[in-house]
């Protein structure tokens, strides 16, 4: 009977900043994780980019249709079977991604920075190339999920901003601003509805 029971170690007695050096370590580890998944991101959206401004290149010069993007999507998909994003329906987003944004730099600085779900959103809801850049930018700031994103596209945030004319930017520090700015957005919304 006694040799199936674990014989309990005494616990050993800590160094008293062993608490502190731990919540640094895993700090440290998160950023690193963060950074890392950002770093992924942003090579797969300059990726998706490079892969839709070829099929674009292809189309204008080759006459590209549908069927040899269907063909490419399951050639692709065959040749990297662990690798999500290489269907059809993804590679004509990515067609329409490298169309949206022309230039490889904004790719890389700016528009990298958020998923490629948001991507897909921005490229079915809006069509205005500035209205597209702002919500990237709001994105950036605001850190927005897919739903939030598309949330503020559904109540036209990009068209309402500026409409009440305030003296926020000048009197409050800028989280308290930009918060004061959206209620008093929500509550015209309101009052109007």
């Amino acid at each position: 009977m006694t040799a199936n029971r674990k014989v309990q170690q005494p616990v050993a007695l800590l160094p008293t900043c062993y608490s502190e050096l731990l919540e640094s370590l895993k700090a440290r580890i998160r950023q690193a994780q963060i950074r890392a998944a950002l770093s992924v991101n942003r090579e797969l959206v300059l990726l998706y980019w490079h892969i839709g401004r070829e099929i674009l290149q292809r189309q204008e010069q080759e006459g590209w249709g549908a069927k040899v993007i269907e063909r490419l999507a399951q050639d692709l998909r065959r040749e990297f079977p662990e690798m999500k994003g290489l269907s059809r329906a993804n590679l004509f987003y990515m067609r329409a991604f490298a169309e949206a944004w022309h230039d490889e730099q904004i790719v890389q600085q700016l528009v990298g920075q958020i998923p490629w779900g948001h991507h897909c959103v921005l490229l079915d809801r809006v069509k205005n190339p500035n209205e597209r850049l702002w919500y990237v930018q709001q994105t950036l700031s605001h850190g927005w999920s897919r739903n939030v994103l598309v949330h503020q596209i559904e109540v036209e945030l990009y068209r309402r901003q500026g409409k009440a004319v305030t003296n926020f930017e000048r009197t409050l520090p800028a989280p308290q601003s930009d918060l004061a700015r959206s209620l008093l957005k929500v509550s015209s919304a309101t009052t109007r509805g």
